[in-house]
């Protein structure tokens, strides 16, 4: 292949016209569509190759586009089903509880979305074509926007070639010497994973998410393109000389030196808008392949490409012969520049934060990505409507539309060459296996095939490798592509290894709770703030750092959401979960649990988020998620579901208070309070949006109705591009405050606004009266009091419930990480609490019906009570949220008659440290009120000894 460099100097003045032909699309191709009715035929015992089925006529039918699952091809779900992807719990094979769900005719699994048919292997798909006179002599190619996977393609009785990749279309050349009239396409599909081992658990392949389906999907279609024709485009912008460098890769099918001239014209995508100017050049092809090097001029004013003025050029290529134009390409792309500055991003010099979540490949209608520009900009947008800017696609890439629709709506987009070698099935990373090679293959694919777009800004070889060699491989993949393709930045892979040689680290450790923490993570074991920040982590790489699949905070499943399941994935997953809520007497609690458990996990991400955005010098996190991830055992992690629409507990205004490109930020030492303290809170902006910002900062703290108590204003000075920038310090005695309450923080700049739920409570309680009986076990006094019909609380300790009445059950105040199937039961295993707010007993313990911030010390102090196993129908005051799996009634706080007299028993420790805690002050006393009142009358019965079997005695 030879290079020919022109230099294209003179000054253009650019002129917009728009174009509706697709990126990177040549426009004057012909091209025969083969979507419709394919001939096909499974290969399960592998035969077709030996027995030249291409040679033979298919005997069933499918529709393409589409995959065998789509067209109820495949065998039945079974035990024995060789699925694609890691197990973890196995529970569901060994245990009698699932035993109805391993029935033929009655199979359900419970780790990811079930398909209705299941097939793994090689399948035959066949169509006979008709080739038309005016397509003699050219050169046809055969185009398979994406397939999935090993794809082997015949006509007639010649094999044409093989292809394999996941995350690009599939380009077979045919030649020049077809004939025009009948024949015969046989294409032979093998979604196996064979010599090239991806990892069982890549969302590329897995059944995790999209499943590992077999089929064809997007343009199907044969192109006859002339016999000089335009192959590649490659388009270089540099916004510090406004210029555009072309890489034209012409090929040359006559066997002879070909003249020919190059068109290049540039212009702004506006509807209505004119043609620009055009760069000319006469040239004698002489090779099968030459590429053509051009400098483009854009003008002295070229208008950028960013997040929030997502600016588009069209670049126009056309290649003449003789006065006729032969062949042209239409390629969409952006001035801009990603770079790193320190340990932040730049987007063309200002500082950008990825505020980012992860696409796993979740498509539940069909089990395979769309391939339309529509669907991916239903996405997108509802990504930015929650504050996001970054997707990053988790060991796969997705298809052209989804750069297009990320290109118009300035997104930034990290892809990966389709690989998690994480060794679940042997696949590993750098230990010279056909993955290493596969790796390089796929890469230089996918950045041929969407290197133009603007919104493909980061590139990794995958997620979380292994492999003796992994370190070695990565860093050279890394140079690699640093030195060949200066348009986007790369790291070594998503997780680990750190490395000084990549461009930006992608790493777990930024994060309020991180994998094996457990119960001693930041949220989980250290009491609520929101003071701190990760520079202590990030402070040891001088490149930038994205934390790496923070969040995973889950809630309770939606059983409504069931009915939306009615394409090819079924959410039986989700049919097991419910089912057990009935047998443990709990489904009218289901919404209710959804609901109080997504509070929760919106109160999580609401810290973890802030926690990044406060960080000085920090560079972004990506989520996990901002949707439902449905495999691994069930995941549901996202404020959105597995459809990427919303769930009724957050807005994504809401949302976006606290995750945008303009966020306040409030430094609370802590976010409970006696009212003889002082608020003392220092307030930042996080401000990466467009502009600095010239606007007064206000702040106020309202009752839970609305009713301003407090506020004032900040300083109104020029606000910079950055975080970590501070607005000045409230103080405010908070004395007036005379009674418990929740209050909210507001700060408010411009048109935006965050807030903080802060808890009040008062230095001084009044006296309980006489005849309560305190105690933290039922000593012989306790019982007397009983016996004699009086009352008594019964506050037991933390750590004294036996672990068969709940103490074993280990709960926090989060609610669960990823899942517990995944994770092996990793704490917590519950979901926050449920209450009555209205319930007498909490009258002096303000509550909204969720977890907030000052149930904190209550699930830190506490044991959980399997409620069953002392009564059943035991309706507690405040209730536990189980892991769906098990979905026990589980509770904190329960009342009962015993003998003549009332009990009442709090598994929180109200008694320890009290004088340091003033939330156990406040319930206990709120507790003791209630059952010195009237409305102290428990429902339920229990006989003495099913409460002494509760707890062990403890010091």
């Amino acid at each position: 292949m030879k290079k020919i460099l022109l230099q294209l100097g003179q000054s253009l003045l650019i002129v917009a016209f728009f174009v509706l032909t697709a990126t990177g699309q040549s426009k004057n191709q012909e091209q025969i569509n083969l979507s419709g009715i394919w001939a096909f035929q499974i290969d399960s015992l592998d035969k077709g190759v030996t027995g030249k089925w291409y040679n033979q006529k298919l005997t069933e039918q499918v529709k393409l586009p589409g995959s065998m699952t789509t067209n109820g091809k495949g065998n039945e779900i079974g035990v024995n089903t060789s699925w694609t992807g890691q197990i973890i719990d196995q529970s569901w094979f060994k245990k009698d509880e699932y035993k109805k769900y391993r029935q033929p005719g009655n199979i359900k699994i419970p780790f990811w979305l079930q398909p209705e048919k299941y097939y793994k292997g090689a399948a035959w798909y066949q169509k006979t074509i008709h080739i038309p006179h005016s397509w003699k002599n050219k050169f046809i190619q055969l185009f398979i926007e994406r397939s999935h996977w090993e794809t082997t393609v015949w006509l007639d009785d010649v094999q044409i070639g093989v292809e394999n990749s996941l995350g690009t279309a599939q380009l077979f050349d045919i030649g020049s010497k077809l004939q025009p009239g009948k024949h015969r396409l046989t294409i032979r599909i093998d979604n196996r994973i064979k010599t090239v081992n991806m990892g069982d658990n890549a969302h590329s392949v897995s059944d995790h998410t999209q499943t590992n389906w077999n089929g064809m999907i997007g343009e199907l279609s044969l192109r006859a393109r002339p016999k000089v024709f335009i192959s590649d485009v490659q388009l270089y912008p540099d916004i510090i000389k406004k210029q555009v460098l072309v890489k034209a890769r012409l090929t040359n099918t006559t066997g002879n030196p070909a003249e020919v001239s190059l068109d290049l014209s540039a212009a702004i995508e506006r509807p209505g808008s004119m043609k620009g100017k055009s760069l000319t050049k006469k040239l004698v092809l002489s090779e099968k392949e030459e590429t053509i090097e051009a400098v483009y001029p854009m003008g002295e004013n070229p208008l950028l490409w960013n997040e929030f003025q997502p600016n588009l050029y069209k670049m126009q290529v056309s290649l003449d012969q003789q006065n006729r134009e032969t062949d042209r390409k239409s390629i969409s792309f952006g001035m801009r520049e990603f770079k790193a500055k320190g340990t932040q991003f730049t987007i063309n010099g200002k500082l950008s934060f990825l505020r980012g979540a992860l696409d796993c490949a979740s498509f539940p209608k069909t089990g395979y990505p769309p391939t339309d520009v529509a669907s991916w900009t239903k996405i997108f947008t509802t990504v930015k409507a929650h504050g996001l800017n970054h997707v990053r696609f988790h060991s796969w890439c997705p298809p052209e539309a989804a750069f297009t629709a990320a290109d118009r709506l300035g997104l930034f987009l990290q892809v990966e060459c389709a690989a998690w070698a994480n060794d679940s099935n042997g696949a590993l990373i750098g230990d010279g296996m056909p993955l290493d090679k596969y790796i390089y293959e796929e890469s230089e694919k996918m950045v041929k095939a969407y290197g133009n777009h603007p919104s493909f800004v980061m590139m990794t070889y995958g997620n979380e490798p292994s492999g003796k060699g992994m370190v070695k491989f990565l860093v050279d993949f890394v140079n690699y592509w640093k030195a060949k393709d200066s348009r986007r930045m790369y790291t070594t892979a998503a997780g680990w290894p750190q490395n000084e040689v990549s461009d930006f680290n992608n790493m777990p450790e930024p994060r309020i709770q991180g994998w094996g923490q457990g119960l001693n993570s930041i949220i989980n074991g250290q009491a609520p703030r929101s003071d701190y920040d990760f520079t202590n982590i990030i402070s040891k790489w001088k490149q930038p750092t994205v934390s790496h699949e923070i969040g995973q905070w889950c809630v309770y499943p939606d059983f409504k959401e069931i009915k939306k399941y009615d394409g090819i994935l079924k959410a039986k997953n989700f049919e097991i979960f419910r089912d057990k809520l009935q047998e443990n007497g709990l489904e009218m609690l289901a919404d209710s649990f959804f609901m109080a458990s997504g509070k929760l996990q919106s109160l999580c991400y609401k810290a973890d988020i802030e926690a990044a955005l406060r960080t000085p010098g920090f560079a972004g996190f990506q989520l996990l998620g901002l949707s439902d991830f449905p495999g691994q055992g069930t995941a549901l992690v996202g404020v959105l579901d597995a459809f990427w629409e919303p769930k009724p507990y957050i807005s994504a205004a809401e949302y976006a208070q606290f995750c945008a490109p303009v966020v306040l930020l409030a430094k609370l030492p802590k976010m409970v309070y006696i009212n003889n303290e002082e608020l003392i809170v220092p307030i930042e902006i996080a401000n990466f949006g467009d502009a600095p910002i010239k606007d007064i900062a206000t702040w106020s703290i309202e009752s839970e109705d609305g009713i301003r108590m407090f506020n004032g204003s900040l300083k109104n000075d020029i606000i910079p591009n950055g975080n970590a920038i501070n607005l000045g310090t409230i103080r405010q005695s908070l004395g007036s405050i005379k009674k418990a309450q929740r209050v909210i923080l507001k700060a408010t700049i411009g048109s935006r606004t965050n807030t903080w739920d802060l808890f009040i409570y008062p230095e001084k309680l009044p006296e309980i009266s006489e005849g309560i009986m305190l105690s933290q076990t039922l000593n012989a006094q306790a019982i007397e009091t009983l016996n004699q019909g009086g009352k008594v609380l019964l506050s037991l300790k933390k750590g004294s419930v036996k672990p068969e009445m709940g103490g074993d059950i280990k709960s926090g105040f989060s609610t669960i990480f990823w899942n517990t199937a995944w994770t092996s039961g990793q704490a917590p295993t519950t979901m926050g609490i449920l209450c009555d707010p209205k319930h007498p007993a909490l009258a002096e313990f303000p509550s909204q019906y969720h977890s907030n911030w000052q149930w904190w010390d209550a699930m830190t102090h506490s044991s959980v009570i399997k409620l069953n196993a002392v009564a059943k129908d035991l309706k507690p005051i405040v209730r536990v949220i189980d892991d769906w799996v098990t979905a026990r009634p589980l509770g904190l706080v329960f009342e009962c008659n015993v003998g003549k007299g009332k009990l009442l028993v709090s598994a929180i420790d109200l008694l320890t440290d009290q004088d340091k805690r003033p939330e156990a002050r406040q319930l206990r006393y709120s507790l003791e009120k209630y059952m010195g009142g009237t409305q102290f009358n428990p429902g339920n019965t229990v006989d003495i000894e099913k409460i002494r079997q509760l707890y062990n005695e403890v010091e």
